[in-house]
């Protein structure tokens, strides 16, 4: 296969020991952490829909060290500003120059909690480096360390305060899911057993080997017959009676690049109709508009039912 012909390891079993790594710190999240770790080897940013207290830090911690990438979390609050994220221009007066100096988003790993508590403008300002991976301030353009990734979070029960996030922002997340809590054997687990600490383990992996995993994943073929069901799933949520909105081209695309994802961890270099299948409601639930449902939870759950409708309505192509 041509996966194994350009890596001197097996992605698969690279990365179930990177799922096994990260279940250390993360009890219960076997298919959470999967998600997770799928969505940077598309090279996509992940939006974590959850209550506090459930280990959405953690997560993004833990990513962070397995392939030695450097971390930041960032607190969004109404009185953030855009420069608080991005850096800002310092008067140096010895010198009597300006000197850019950084903010925490010129990270590989970027943890943007409670994002939704951010105002429009600091929000647009994560857009562009969500998009292009780029920074632009006072006309000059600086270009972000690779690989670089954005874990987001938003508490989906508590509005007051919030400024929702626009159409344009949730695009450019590839997946979105909740943590949830734990079962009661899970938690009795968490007690008593002595949890290690993610920011001082030890990595496992490195960022040269990240590297050559996106790479691999970007690799995988597609059949013209697997594209076209990609597109029959796409039409069909532009039809559907629950759904004001269906998916983007741009989605679509997202899909794709999630489905590779699943197929390099199935270790194929080629797309089956299964792939789509896997990632279809964590990629696109949050891409769509219900057509009714006043709050996030509801709006999810009535996108996600009608996802699933189409994915039980709509055959494999044979």
């Amino acid at each position: 296969m041509f996966i194994k012909l350009v890596m001197n390891f097996s992605p698969q079993k690279r990365l179930e020991s990177l799922q096994s790594h990260l279940s250390q710190f993360l009890i219960g999240k076997h298919q959470e952490i999967r998600l997770a770790l799928m969505c940077i080897l598309a090279r996509g940013h992940l939006l974590i829909e959850d209550v506090p207290g459930v280990g959405k830090t953690t997560l993004a911690e833990g990513l962070a060290s397995c392939f030695q990438l450097s971390f930041a979390r960032i607190q969004f609050t109404a009185d953030l500003l855009p420069s608080d994220i991005i850096g800002a221009q310092i008067y140096k007066t010895a010198e009597s120059v300006f000197e850019f100096r950084k903010g925490p988003l010129f990270n590989q790993v970027v943890l943007a909690d409670e994002l939704n508590r951010a105002p429009p403008r600091t929000q647009s300002a994560l857009l562009e480096a969500m998009a292009q991976k780029q920074i632009s301030v006072d006309g000059k353009t600086y270009f972000l360390l690779e690989p670089f990734v954005v874990i987001a979070t938003q508490n989906p029960t508590e509005f007051a305060g919030t400024y929702p996030l626009p159409d344009s922002q949730l695009d450019r997340f590839l997946m979105c899911m909740p943590l949830g809590h734990l079962s009661q054997e899970e938690e009795v687990r968490l007690i008593l057993e002595k949890k290690p600490d993610v920011r001082t383990a030890k990595p496992i992996a490195t960022q040269e080997e990240l590297e050559e995993l996106q790479a691999a994943c970007e690799a995988i073929r597609i059949h013209p017959d697997v594209a076209c069901f990609a597109v029959q799933l796409g039409h069909a949520s532009r039809k559907h009676r629950s759904l004001e909105r269906g998916i983007s081209t741009r989605a679509m695309l997202s899909l794709i690049a999630a489905a590779k994802a699943n197929a390099l961890w199935e270790g194929r270099d080629f797309l089956v109709p299964n792939d789509l299948r896997a990632v279809f409601i964590p990629t696109l639930a949050h891409r769509v508009i219900a057509s009714q449902g006043e709050s996030v939870v509801v709006a999810r759950k009535i996108a996600q039912t009608a996802l699933q409708e189409i994915l039980e309505s709509t055959p494999n192509p044979r």
